[in-house]
């Protein structure tokens, strides 16, 4: 098809009038398609973008969403030697008995532990401090849970069997940090340091200088998720789960029910007597000690086997 010749000066005015309203029509008509299009694309835009922050997660979301499980690597080993000592509950032992020289120790045997000094860099080095300068030695196991977990540690008098802390050690953060309680207690022998079932005194806790140093081992034969998010998971049994289990098995002390309840109620009354009181409870029957302890090399870190 020929093109329209172009308007000139010289064309009649109706010819020009009647090209010109052909060009308005013609230009309208393109709008007429145009505007719509460029509705629509603007309109998707919207649904997209729309569609792209309803699919991203809030920060509710986020938090909720489960953590997920820390690659359990052992860095650092530690050994603790168990054994019973018959001669420290007699009533004519000296005065300052040390446990670490129990002259009638009978060894019940040796437990190797793993420890994740990745993923809790403060609790292992402190933990491996003072195995290293045997501050275990001679401390006693003080409470045992039968078929849940035993603990080791209290602070206080060495002749009591309990620890007093070396020099040297870290301000432990980690006691605070959310992180660290990711890991849980979800097989016996798992190590765990005590903070709900800490049973130092308050008023050592109190102390400047105070370290937490009271470690508990689950025992099985299930898990402890009662332990959970209360306590910090920093190792596990490697060598010596049948010491562990030997160390379960043993009767402990658990008051009557009268005691319990007179027990309760003074609690209720805010006596400080039922606290103390309750420490008594869930005690061996038998001296549990540690006759000696150690830091082990580690060639390469590995993943820590997976225990029954």
């Amino acid at each position: 098809m020929a093109s329209s010749p172009a308007l000139s000066p010289a064309s009649p005015p109706l010819l020009r009038h009647h090209r010109g309203w052909r060009c308005r029509r013609l230009l309208s008509t393109q709008a007429h398609f145009l505007i719509p299009n460029a509705l629509l694309q603007r309109r998707s835009f919207i649904l997209s973008s729309a569609s792209f922050l309803l699919a991203q997660p809030s920060a509710a979301d986020t938090a909720s969403l489960p953590d997920q499980p820390l690659p359990s690597i052992v860095t650092d080993r530690v050994f603790f030697d168990f054994g019973f000592c018959p001669s420290y509950l007699r009533s004519d032992r000296p005065l300052g008995f040390d446990l670490a020289a129990c002259p009638d120790t009978e060894p019940l045997g040796r437990v190797v532990f793993g420890l994740y000094g990745k993923i809790l860099p403060q609790t292992v080095a402190n933990f491996k401090t003072a195995c290293a300068s045997a501050t275990y030695r001679g401390t006693l196991v003080h409470k045992i849970l039968q078929g849940q977990f035993f603990v080791a540690g209290r602070q206080g008098r060495k002749e009591k069997g309990e620890v007093r802390p070396p020099t040297g050690l870290l301000r432990n953060m980690e006691t605070v940090d959310p992180k660290a309680f990711q890991l849980k207690h979800s097989r016996p022998g798992t190590l765990s340091l005590c903070l709900s079932e800490n049973d130092d005194d308050e008023a050592v806790k109190l102390e400047p200088d105070y370290h937490n140093l009271e470690f508990l081992v689950t025992t099985g034969p299930g898990p402890c998720p009662q332990l959970d998010n209360e306590n910090i998971v920093f190792g596990t049994v490697l060598e010596g789960m049948d010491v562990i289990t030997n160390i379960a098995s043993i009767p402990t002390y658990k008051p009557a029910e009268r005691i319990r309840q007179f027990n309760d109620f003074a609690q209720f009354l805010g006596d400080e007597r039922a606290q103390i009181a309750r420490t008594m409870w869930n005690r061996p029957l038998k001296t549990i000690y540690i006759s000696n302890c150690g830091e082990l090399n580690v060639a390469t870190p590995s993943l820590s086997p997976s225990l029954p």
